[in-house]
């Protein structure tokens, strides 16, 4: 089982890591660690719990506990945000845009979700 220290520092690295792609123009790869920034920060949370998300369907299921326990539908939206841009990463169908404005939005995410690792 992973740490949440671990999935912290996979979180900060791929977050990074699609900023240097999109300003590079390669919103498919930028895509896709977007995507993998916001399931780390969920398995995170979860590994501070002592659970360990394998799936897609484990990590939906842990997104919508959180949401049910905050009170909180922005996380679940904000999460289909995380979905569309890892399809992105096999369909290269959003634009440039499209990408930047999903990124920040993936950065609201990870703000909320981060202060349930402390």
């Amino acid at each position: 089982m992973g740490t949440a220290n671990h999935y912290l520092k996979l979180n900060r690295k791929y977050l990074s890591e699609g900023e240097i792609l999109l300003a590079k123009g390669d919103h498919a790869q930028a895509s896709e660690k977007f995507w993998g920034a916001a399931a780390e920060m969920v398995k995170a949370v979860a590994a501070c719990r002592g659970l360990e998300l394998r799936t897609h369907a484990d990590l939906w299921a842990f997104v919508t506990k959180l949401r049910n326990e905050l009170n909180d539908p922005e996380i679940t939206r904000l999460f289909s945000i995380a979905g569309m841009l890892h399809q992105n990463f096999y369909e290269a169908s959003m634009t440039i845009e499209a990408v930047k404005d999903s990124a920040e939005s993936i950065k609201r995410f990870i703000n909320k979700l981060e202060k349930l690792t402390t």
